[in-house]
């Protein structure tokens, strides 16, 4: 039987962590490099099936607006104030 791991928050210091990080000024030659790093054949064909996964899910515009609309009300919820 398995047993559902409880949600342990983040530490002060982790959230500290994660906000730097989240946060920080990219250098000119880190944005250079991320606009030349091109996508894998893998990474590409991911990217498509999650699409039509997504699209297939929510099928209509407004359909995927209110999904958006859910999930960032979820994920606005779900950091400290």
């Amino acid at each position: 039987m398995t047993h559902a791991k409880r949600f342990v928050p983040p530490s002060t210091t982790q959230l500290a962590t994660i906000a730097a990080l989240a946060e920080r000024q990219l250098t000119a030659a880190e944005v250079e490099q991320g606009l030349r790093d091109r996508l894998t054949d893998d990474q590409i064909e991911e990217n498509r099936e999650l699409i039509r996964w997504f699209r297939r899910r929510y099928p209509t515009a407004s359909q995927r607006l209110a999904y958006a609309r859910r999930a960032y009300a979820r994920w606005s919820k779900s950091f400290p104030r």
